[in-house]
């Protein structure tokens, strides 16, 4: 490979779309008690996570902080390779400046060495799909340098929507007011989010009720997307299956010929936005 691509839990890849991408452990707590994600979605017990967060467990999420980049990067360039990282959206964590602040300590360690901070603007598959990407022009011999130019013009077209069943989680988090969540609740209104240019997660729409915030986004899809030859098509949900797989019926009647990759979303965020989450990502002319 021409460069090494790393990326960390909150990029929510299964074992399938791992090739070429190295994964960095994500920490959070329990009810107090520290848990490491590494990563890999499909050893993690969505069920049991989301059944937690329903029974009111507590958890707090961190940063990845400096020094493991440093540590993880350092052996790498020892090596005599380029590094790319694919970081979760700048807006919702500090982690691409930490990643930011090791990659700037390590170029002036290593001059003749390139390191790389794509700030995804984005999260779950938002982030992964572009550390696909650089992984495989990684395998395709392109350079570090010009691979990650391809990667950063490629974020403003990683479009990412998402509907929650609970307000409360948003409430919690700050995306809502307390105010918003309980009138929301009573009337049965779900917000379509989306992670913006900036990389915060914003409300361009809601719908009335849950078959209708599902339909709502794959008539995002049909709005944005560019051409199927294009298309990496994710779903990721919040321990709700038949609404992921209702929603990849209704995008495979848009797109019948592209794969659609289903699966839990990853704990980190997954906090976050609660059970009941779903989220569909893909390529589009604009976010």
């Amino acid at each position: 490979m021409a460069f090494a691509v790393f990326a960390d839990g909150t990029a929510n890849l299964p074992k399938s779309m791992l090739d070429g991408i190295t994964l960095l452990p994500c920490e959070y707590m329990e009810d107090g008690e520290t848990k490491v994600y590494l990563g890999d979605v499909d050893d993690f017990d969505g069920h049991a996570f989301y059944e937690g967060l329903k029974k009111g467990v507590k958890i707090t999420t961190s940063l990845l902080n400096t020094q493991l980049f440093l540590n993880r990067f350092t052996p790498v360039l020892e090596q005599g390779t380029d590094i790319i990282y694919v970081s979760m959206s700048s807006g919702i964590s500090g982690t691409y400046n930490a990643a930011r602040i090791a990659a700037q300590e390590l170029m002036e360690q290593f001059p003749e060495r390139f390191v790389h901070i794509v700030d995804s603007h984005g999260c779950g598959f938002g982030c992964g799909l572009l550390a696909v990407l650089a992984a495989d022009l990684s395998k395709s011999g392109v350079d570090a340098r010009k691979a990650a130019e391809i990667v950063d013009a490629e974020v403003p077209h990683a479009c990412q929507y998402f509907t929650v069943d609970d307000l409360n989680f948003l409430k919690r988090t700050g995306r809502v007011s307390g105010a918003s969540a309980a009138i929301g609740t009573v009337l049965n209104i779900k917000p379509i989010l989306y992670g913006d240019n900036t990389g915060h997660i914003v409300s361009c729409s809601s719908a009335r009720g849950r078959k209708k915030s599902i339909e709502a986004l794959a008539a995002k899809y049909k709005e944005k997307k560019l051409g199927d030859e294009e298309q990496k098509i994710c779903i990721s949900h919040g321990d709700c299956l038949e609404d992921a797989e209702r929603l990849a019926d209704l995008v495979s009647g848009i797109s019948p010929n592209v794969p659609i990759v289903i699966c839990q979303h990853e704990p980190f965020s997954g906090s976050h936005v609660g059970p009941g989450m779903l989220g569909l990502f893909f390529r589009g002319f604009e976010r």
